[in-house]
């Protein structure tokens, strides 16, 4: 029996196109299709994107799911053996579309099939579809009517498939431009960038507590490791410093080298802001103790509270979104004092009097940059 795909393709073109992700996006085409009266049990669409963590996503909706599934796929998929000739590698790897009716599978057919026949799919339909950037998006859709698909279904399909590529690459897009953000400016300064805080001067001044942390002795373990090592251990005190800083609501601005600056704003709560960043700095140096193997490294934590200018800096081309301030000069010089004192948290008076976690005083100094002496504090407990 024949279906028209005409309004759903005029659907996509003009409100589909409108739905907030691709699962949405996915999740109202299936319904629709199944009212014209195409004959289909499941969904996918599937496409790589860039991003530290996931190399490809995917939107699939069943007829006989609660709700559309959102899907992600880490890197490293292609060396995976549940990739390895699947239906996605062969799609991936050939410009033809991949038809394949499951009621005349052998041994030889990849275990998708077989899982998919087993649940009572008897028909398979995968397209490549094309992107402008060079990547491309796939189109998958499964029957589990007795007779499979017919040839004026693959047709239809294969338009509704077309006409959802562009949609799908646009999210690719914006995917992509929330992935880089997020990566390199952190979730919520990312978010303030891709909502249009893009124009150089575009700043705010905002009260926060500062977190400095530094690698001690960082030149001579360059001397002693040779490059790989060095990175990788580098980058494990990084990932510890960023569970901790993330776990207690701060964000981390930059990777300083061998260090980490972090800010946790006001938000209308000091005495908060200021526990959370403390609580960050004894979380990492819980975390490091706790690490198998151990990190052989130490490390110095500095915090202040104070305000602090948060926003774009830099040339007319080239961008910098940070936060400048005295507050951000002394929490740095609070914990360059670390290793003198040994101590590996320390802070100012600013932020020991406003937490919960009893503090003692340790020096009254005078900091490079700071014309009156700073009283310091550790943690006493």
């Amino acid at each position: 029996m024949s279906w028209n795909e005409a309004p759903v393709i005029r659907w996509l073109l003009e409100d589909g196109r409108r739905l907030p992700t691709l699962a949405a996006v996915v999740g109202a085409l299936g319904p629709r299709l199944l009212a014209q009266g195409a004959p289909l049990w499941r969904v996918r669409y599937s496409m790589r994107t860039v991003h530290p963590l996931v190399t490809a996503v995917s939107a699939v909706w069943e007829r006989d799911g609660a709700a559309t599934t959102p899907l992600q796929a880490a890197h490293g998929l292609e060396q995976r053996s549940g990739y390895i000739g699947s239906p996605m590698a062969q799609l991936n790897n050939s410009d033809h579309p991949l038809r394949r009716r499951l009621d005349t599978l052998t041994a030889s057919d990849h275990a998708v099939f077989h899982e998919l026949r087993q649940r009572g799919a008897t028909d398979y339909f995968g397209l490549r579809l094309p992107f402008s950037s060079g990547s491309n998006g796939i189109a998958i859709f499964v029957t589990d009517a007795a007779e499979g698909f017919s040839d004026d279904d693959l047709s239809r399909l294969n338009s509704v498939a077309t006409a959802l590529t562009p949609i799908a690459e646009v999210f690719r897009l914006q995917n992509l431009s929330t992935a880089i953000a997020e990566a390199y400016l952190g979730p919520r300064t990312g978010q303030r960038v891709l909502s249009g805080q893009i124009t150089r001067g575009d700043i705010e001044t905002i009260d926060a507590a500062i977190l400095v942390s530094d690698i001690r002795d960082w030149t001579g373990w360059s001397a002693r490791l040779a490059p790989p090592e060095l990175l990788a251990m580098a980058n494990r005190y990084f990932e510890l410093l960023d569970r901790a800083v993330s776990d207690h609501g701060g964000e981390i601005l930059k990777f300083l080298g061998d260090g980490v600056l972090a800010v946790f704003p006001d938000a209308g709560n000091a005495e908060q802001a200021c526990q959370s960043a403390l609580d960050a700095a004894l979380a990492a140096i819980d975390a490091a103790a706790r690490l198998d193997p151990p990190l052989p490294l130490s490390f110095g934590t500095g915090l202040h509270f104070g305000q602090v200018l948060y926003g774009n800096i830099g040339a007319e081309e080239r961008l910098d979104f940070t936060v400048l301030g005295q507050a951000v000069n002394i929490a740095a010089r609070i914990e360059s004092l670390c290793a003198g004192l040994g101590q590996p948290v320390l802070m100012s008076r600013e932020i020991a009097e406003r937490v919960r976690t009893p503090t003692a005083r340790t020096e009254r100094v005078m900091l490079k940059g700071v014309t009156s002496p700073q009283e310091i504090y550790t943690p006493s407990e």
